[in-house]
């Protein structure tokens, strides 16, 4: 949420591209319960591609890779540009759909060479591409997403992976598709954290690195809601945003001039901005927004709210309030000691009680980044917070005077006529009712016009040089993109007169050069 006095907001800069982690998913296809996954699987993709792909600013996932294991490991789509690849990605989604779903896979699983392999392509790309990036940008998370048992596939690639250099490996992720159908509540639609319990430590810190166990739903709407996360801000570098409240604000929310009260938060995006999207509705930003689309000032540069007074929740009239909302929870940066963040999350989980106790919300206005000689300041943006009946508050925007436009609410004088009120009685008792508004439910068709709109030749940035035949010797499928390093040997433990062939150009070279498109070369 670091705002942007006196930051550009001209083309974007490496620190900007590269503020999100490269991904590189691979896909587990044993057969036979690849079948029961595949068209899920391969529709979440594509509607989460059509979003990654649009979203004007920043791009919030730089780099993609994936790759598929069945009988062997193959790389389908090797790293590229997410914005401006659509068709390309589009195109190694078909190629997900025609693996076959039915059929006998080999009893030794070639995940692990899939890791190795990946992490060596990453290597390559990085020595290219990644010159003076930041330390972040430098490794790669990597996702497993698999039909069999988590449990098993974690406990595997621990065993199998024990020698493999990981320095370039920021986080390995092992995500289970279970077995089962949409879910009704809207929070379980989700993806959920395995029991912490069901992994020991000792397992997990074989490679150094906890691998992570993950669990979802076999339905669209699960697995997309697993890669939309992708496109969150999830850095615990640093702390957002910094809550001011006075020093007997549990007891009196009167001005004190004492030592004040500081919450440390994070902000989360509550929704996608309309307004980043092509052809959709436009929607006010927000005084948060700035923080998806700019890189920070400075590694102090936080938000700041203070609380200047207390609001009974009966007395905000929401059309003051505009924007997007946002969600505010306690820190999980790294960089605090474990006592301060455990005294942090408590005050937070004291305040959110005492607020929903007191039917309250606060008024916290924003304060200067840093106060300057001058007198004239920036302008003051005020915000309204909502606590919960979870862990997280809501904030939002709220007008000022300066802003506000003349109306009137006249009362009306008297009930309406008995037969017009008992006509519009009849009228609703038709409708349909609904205890709560569930989102998931609702359907824009916004994925169907992103695709038309990305599927347009003129939405490519340079279609002829994509599509032209690539400029490397040997037998290649005519859509297929270039894997930019040769893959690992599929089983290095066969016989010689047994063991498959490799490609020419892993004989030529042990560490070839990386082959880039003319688009990817004229990015850096």
């Amino acid at each position: 949420m670091h705002q942007g006095h006196g930051v550009s907001q001209g083309p974007l800069s490496l620190a900007h591209v590269w503020r999100q982690p490269p991904r590189l998913l691979i896909v587990d296809a044993a057969c036979p319960s690849w079948g029961r996954v595949c068209s899920n699987l391969c529709e979440a993709l594509q509607n989460f591609f059509s979003l990654a792909c649009s979203l004007e600013g920043p791009s919030r996932m730089p780099l993609f890779s994936m790759y598929v294991v069945q009988s062997r490991h193959e790389c389908i789509l090797p790293f590229v540009q997410v914005k401006g690849n659509f068709v390309r990605l589009q195109t190694c989604i078909s190629e997900l759909r025609l693996v076959p779903r039915e059929g006998i896979c080999q009893q030794r699983s070639c995940l692990n060479l899939a890791v190795q392999d990946g992490l060596q392509q990453f290597k390559q790309y990085s020595r290219h591409v990644m010159v003076s990036t930041a330390p972040s940008s430098t490794s790669v998370e990597i996702t497993v997403l698999t039909c069999q048992s988590g449990k098993d596939i974690v406990k595997q690639l621990e065993g199998e992976l024990q020698d493999t250099d990981v320095v370039s490996l920021r986080r390995l992720q092992v995500t289970e598709i279970s077995r089962g159908d949409v879910l009704e509540s809207m929070d379980s639609l989700w993806p959920s954290q395995a029991p912490a319990e069901e992994l020991s430590a000792d397992e997990c810190s074989i490679l150094g690195i906890d691998i992570e166990l993950q669990i979802i739903e076999n339905d669209t709407v699960s697995i997309e809601s697993f890669f939309k996360a992708w496109l969150q801000d999830s850095g615990t570098d640093q702390e957002h945003l910094h809550l001011l409240l006075p020093s007997q604000c549990f007891s009196s929310f009167s001005s004190a001039r004492s030592e004040p009260m500081c919450l440390k938060c994070d902000l989360q995006e509550r929704l996608l901005n309309p307004a980043l999207l092509p052809g959709t509705a436009e929607s006010p930003g927000g005084d948060f927004s700035s923080f998806y689309q700019m890189a920070p000032e400075s590694a102090a540069s936080c938000y700041r709210l203070r609380v200047i007074k207390a609001l009974e929740s009966s007395g905000v009239c929401e059309s003051v309030t505009y924007g997007l909302p946002f969600i505010i929870r306690p820190t999980s940066c790294w960089q605090l000691d474990w006592d301060e963040l455990e005294t942090n999350q408590q005050r937070f989980h004291a305040l959110c009680h005492s607020l929903q106790k007191r039917e309250w919300l606060l008024l916290a206005k924003r304060e200067p980044p840093s106060p300057g000689p001058s007198q004239n300041g920036p302008t003051s943006t005020f915000y309204i917070i909502f606590p919960s009946s979870s862990l997280t508050m809501l904030v939002k925007t709220v007008a000022t005077c300066e802003l506000l436009l003349p109306s009137s609410f006249p009362m009306p004088p008297e009930d309406p006529p008995e037969d017009i009120l008992r006509s519009v009685e009849n009228t609703l008792d038709g409708l349909e009712v609904a205890s709560t508004y569930n989102p998931l439910e609702i359907k824009s068709h916004l994925y169907e016009h992103l695709r038309s709109i990305l599927s347009k030749p003129q939405g490519l940035l340079s279609s002829g040089r994509e599509l032209r035949p690539p400029k490397q010797v040997g037998r290649l499928h005519p859509h297929r993109a270039r894997a930019t390093v040769p893959p690992l040997p599929l089983v290095p433990s066969l016989p010689p007169s047994r063991a498959p062939k490799m490609p020419a150009a892993k004989k030529a070279s042990s560490e070839p050069v990386l082959l880039l498109s003319d688009d990817e070369e004229q990015l850096f």
